[in-house]
């Protein structure tokens, strides 16, 4: 059955600020990431505010809201650089042609999904659902969607810029985190996995990749591409090797007891530097998460150990996150003591690292790429009237 599981079809998606493609995400599952890094002596980059309290309220989580309006046009923007790229499309960042250069809050991102490369690798489906949920979904600890457009070429989706760059990225800079570093991360994602649980969404592709920074110090989630709206179970193959639950790769239906699963790779990473399962091969990955036998390096505290083993077990009628408390039995969990939530979902918990933000929009916690052609996108540079779109009607809420 695992050798089936790697024979099928293998799609890195796009994270919406990714700022490079080091760990592809599967749909359904083949490739595999670098082995455990060596650890860095280098401290994560900070601002010399890093130290000062964030005086700026995050802000709370809000039901499901209705689909957003459209504040603007396509053609509103200018295209500043390429903060990412995947394998059908990349991520740019945007300037309100009519704001000042100055004008922080004129910066946003933009996700372009070439249509054709989407329909070749039969991803119409996750896209639909990802805007789908994105105009639904609004939460501090997520990154949140603006609008969306498509033309003839592209489906666009603008989302909030998130200028502090991945957490991945300061995780391999520091080699791994202390407890009292992952303990703050992992408690925003503790928020955010409950307020997406709590309106039945399953988010399936947590990982260091996919977790922003903001200018506050503070964690956003990104790339829905595999979020679904889960009444019960649904048995789509995706994720990422590394942070499968055994249900995925048994094929025997899932629900939202695999994001408790990859909060616990998650959490092992951030401390150790590396995932529990990691195999250059992904057969023996499946393997090794199917056996079930965690090795924690010595730096890794009792309590801590005992947090990640709750939450990988095998068994999700056992599984902590998934019994009749929910998150509330995640939350209560020793590891956690001393941390106030509310403080937390309102901002005012002073995050371990705030990213270093030079000018209105910064790019320095991102990559370099290659600029984007115009030509492949004809909407975004006011060149796609007279162009029949072929496509329109597979996308049809962009």
């Amino acid at each position: 059955m695992i050798e089936d599981i790697v024979d099928t079809l293998s799609v890195p998606l796009l994270g919406a600020c990714a700022s490079h493609v080091s760990r592809p995400t599967l749909m359904p599952s083949l490739a595999s990431r670098s082995g455990p890094p060596a650890a860095s002596s280098s401290d994560p980059k900070t601002s010399s505010s890093s130290t000062e309290k964030v005086a700026k309220s995050v802000g709370s989580a809000s039901p499901l809201r209705s689909s957003p309006n459209r504040p603007y046009a396509l053609s509103d923007f200018e295209v500043v650089e390429t903060l990412g790229t995947g394998t059908f499309g990349r991520v740019l960042l945007v300037r309100l042609k009519d704001r000042d250069v100055a004008d922080r809050s004129a910066y946003f991102a933009l996700k372009v999904l070439a249509k054709t490369d989407v329909i070749k690798l039969k991803q119409v489906s996750h896209i639909n659902s990802e805007r789908c949920i994105l105009t639904k979904v609004d939460h501090p600890f997520l990154v949140n969607m603006i609008a969306s457009f498509q033309d003839s070429k592209n489906c666009y989706m603008l989302m909030e810029y998130v200028v502090g760059g991945e957490i991945f990225s300061y995780l391999r800079r520091a080699g791994h985190f202390s407890a009292d570093v992952a303990r703050f991360y992992i408690s925003t994602i503790v928020l955010a996995i409950e307020y997406l649980h709590s309106n039945k969404v399953v988010y399936r592709d947590l990982k260091p990749e996919n977790l922003l920074i903001d200018s506050n110090g503070y964690t956003k989630i990104t790339d829905f591409g595999f979020a679904k709206e889960v009444e019960d179970r649904t048995w789509t193959l995706c994720g990422t090797p590394e942070y499968l639950a055994p249900e995925i790769i048994q094929c025997s239906g899932h629900g939202s007891a695999v994001d408790w699963w990859s909060l616990g790779i998650l959490l092992f990473e951030m401390l150790a530097g590396y995932p529990p399962f990691y195999d250059p091969n992904p057969i023996l990955i499946y393997e090794k998460i199917l056996a079930g036998n965690l090795v924690f390096p010595e730096e890794i505290d009792p309590l801590s150990r005992d947090l990640i083993s709750s939450l990988l077990t095998a068994d999700r009628s056992r599984r902590l996150g998934n019994l009749r408390g929910g998150a509330n039995d995640v939350k209560n969990h020793p590891w956690f003591h001393g941390v106030d939530w509310k403080a937390l979902q309102e901002g005012r918990i002073l995050p371990p690292i705030v990213p270093y933000l030079g000018r209105p929009g910064d790019t320095s916690n991102f990559s370099k790429y290659e600029p984007a052609r115009p030509s492949a996108m004809p909407g975004l540079y006011g060149a796609d009237s007279g162009h029949h779109d072929l496509y329109a009607d597979l996308f049809p809420d962009f």
